[in-house]
Parts: structure tokens; C-alpha cells; sequence
């Protein structure tokens, strides 16, 4: 039996699903969305909460704000009522409207912009808001998960050592690329502790994290309108780039096996079994999943939002997974 007195000390580590049966091959899905804040962004949203609270940035009696498209945004919330922190999201309309209603549920104020930075997207037009209220207040503070080394150092303390304590025989690793702080600390980590292992980033066709041309995007989570300040592309082996609809049809693909996953998670395990798809021999691959799919009920798996957004609805009669070769 476990007890415990806040949110943030329910989590679960090592649960992974053996998607071998599916795809003959030796890929592993590190599920990240068994906890209180419902995805991987937990780790990082405590950390940099704690990290402030150590280094005097953040007191009792001050207000959180950040620029988010949802799970930073929840994280945050879940954290600032139970630290008892006033909080501040600034997102878009990609939002979904389950983050949005969770981060309100928590006690957070939530701002929808729909209007792009002409130059920097929408995350520019969250991150110039965000810069504007602090100028306005005092007492707010922006703990800038673009930017906070907290968001790599949560993942090089946790989900690195995770994965290589569960995979000693790891041969390449998965990471979808947002802010680039999971994908950034999983790499330093793995870099030190067993070079031979190789870092592939997932990333969504039309973001520019890797110098690929801009274009739009309707899946939040996944992909940037700027590059990523964290990213240090010199720890990547490889970046895998996954369009919207192959993330659509990998996402119903999972489901109809049982597997709820967020559209997060078919981008990355869709980029991982194309590149697997272009190896000679026998890997063993672990990808990582940021959350699950109960966020994404009013959008990746609805045919009415997918056909507006993406022109169609894929997957409706084709297994994505039964035609990976073997």
C-alpha cells in the first residue's frame, strides 16, 4: 500500500507497452501519463517550481505565469494548488478543451490567444503576453519552461535513468521534440552513461525545432513556430519529421488495440516504427509517451475535427501498425 500527501508523489516510472506483437519488432511505449497532471510535463513543472522556491525566484503570496499549449499549463496548475501558488496560463486555441477546463478545475486563470506572432506563431504571441503581465505585476513570475534548465534536468535525473535501468541493452531511443527538455535530458544523460545508445527526435512536419520550413499545425504538444531554445542539436543522432495525418492514423491504430495514447505519442511512435522501418537488423527501441489520449477525445479522435483540420479523416479503414514491414 502507498500513501501519499500531494499530487505530485503519485507517479509510475516503469510501465512500458511491448508493442512487439504488433509490429515484430523490439519497440517499447515509456507511458508518462499515469499521474495526477496526466503527462510527462509533471516532472519538469515541479522541477522548475522547486528549483525557484530554492533560489528565492518564486515566494508564498506570488502568481505563476507561463505560455503553454496544454500539458506544461495542467502540470503547473496541479502544482500551484498544492503548493498553494496562484497560476497563470497563456495558450491558444490548439488547446484543447480538456486541458483547458483541467488547468481552470485546479484553480487557474486560462487566456486563449487566436491571433500568431507574424513572425514567431502563436508561441511567440503566448510568450510576449506572459512577458507583458510581468512587466504589469510585480508580484507574477515567469518560470519560462523554454528557456529553464529545470526542464532538461527533471528528465536527466528521471526518465534517462528510467529507461537505461529498465533497458541496460537499449540500442536507440525515441523523444518527441516541444521545448526539447525531455528530449535535451534524456540525451545528456544517455550520452554519459552509455554513448553507444542512439537519440532519434520526432517532430512535426511544419516545425521549424530543426531548421525545417513553417507551415501549420494543429496537433499541440509536438512541434515549435521557433527553435527551441534548449536544444543542442549536436546530442541528436537523427530527427524523424511525422505528418499530422500519419499521427491521426497511428493514434486510432493504438486504440483499436486498447491503447488510449495522446496525439503526442502517434507522432513519436509513428516516427519510430518509419525509422526501425529503414534498419537492417534487429534493435531494441524504446519511444517515449508524453500522455494519454483522454485529452485529445474532442479532437485527434473525432472524424468531424479531423476532416476540418486536416482535410480528411485518416485511418478509417487502414492498421497503420499491420503494415509496418517486418
Amino acid at each position: 500500500m502507498r500513501v501519499i500527501s500531494a499530487p505530485q508523489e503519485f507517479t509510475v516510472p516503469d510501465l512500458y507497452v511491448d508493442l512487439r506483437r504488433f509490429v515484430g519488432r523490439d519497440l517499447f511505449v515509456k507511458c508518462e501519463g499515469f499521474n495526477f497532471a496526466g503527462s510527462i510535463k509533471l516532472k519538469a513543472a515541479l522541477e522548475i517550481v522547486e528549483r525557484a522556491e530554492r533560489d528565492g525566484t518564486l515566494r508564498p503570496g506570488q502568481t505563476i505565469v507561463e505560455s503553454s499549449s496544454g500539458n506544461i499549463g495542467v502540470a503547473l496548475a496541479m502544482v500551484a494548488a498544492s503548493r498553494g501558488y496562484r497560476f497563470i496560463c497563456v495558450t491558444d486555441d490548439h488547446c484543447t478543451l480538456s486541458a483547458r477546463q483541467l488547468m481552470q478545475n485546479y484553480g487557474a486563470e486560462v487566456r486563449v490567444l487566436t491571433e500568431p506572432h507574424p513572425v514567431d506563431g502563436l508561441v511567440g504571441a503566448r510568450q510576449r503576453l506572459v512577458e507583458s503581465l510581468c512587466a504589469e505585476h510585480e508580484d507574477y513570475v515567469w518560470l519560462d519552461q523554454h528557456t529553464n534548465p529545470g526542464n532538461w534536468t527533471a528528465h536527466y535525473r528521471t526518465t534517462g535513468p528510467e529507461i537505461l535501468r529498465m533497458f541496460p541493452g537499449l540500442d536507440v531511443l525515441f523523444v518527441g521534440t516541444g521545448t526539447a527538455g525531455t528530449l535535451m535530458g534524456c540525451a545528456r544523460y544517455l550520452r554519459e552513461a552509455r554513448r553507444s545508445i542512439r537519440v532519434v527526435a520526432v517532430d512535426s512536419v511544419g516545425s521549424v525545432s530543426f531548421g525545417g520550413p513553417p507551415g501549420p499545425r494543429q496537433i499541440p504538444g509536438l512541434g515549435s513556430a521557433i527553435r527551441p531554445a534548449l536544444l543542442d542539436e549536436s546530442l541528436v543522432d537523427d530527427v524523424v519529421h511525422v505528418e499530422e495525418t500519419e499521427t491521426v492514423e497511428m493514434c486510432r491504430t493504438l486504440v483499436r488495440h486498447g491503447f488510449l495514447f495522446g496525439g503526442s505519442t502517434g507522432t513519436v511512435v509513428a516516427g519510430a516504427l518509419s525509422w526501425l522501418a529503414r534498419e537492417d537488423r534487429d534493435l531494441t527501441a524504446v519511444a517515449i509517451s508524453p500522455d494519454l489520449g483522454d485529452h485529445y477525445l474532442d479532437t485527434v479522435y473525432r472524424d468531424h475535427w479531423a476532416a476540418d483540420a486536416l482535410g480528411r479523416v485518416p485511418g478509417q479503414t487502414t492498421d497503420r501498425l499491420s503494415e509496418v514491414p517486418r
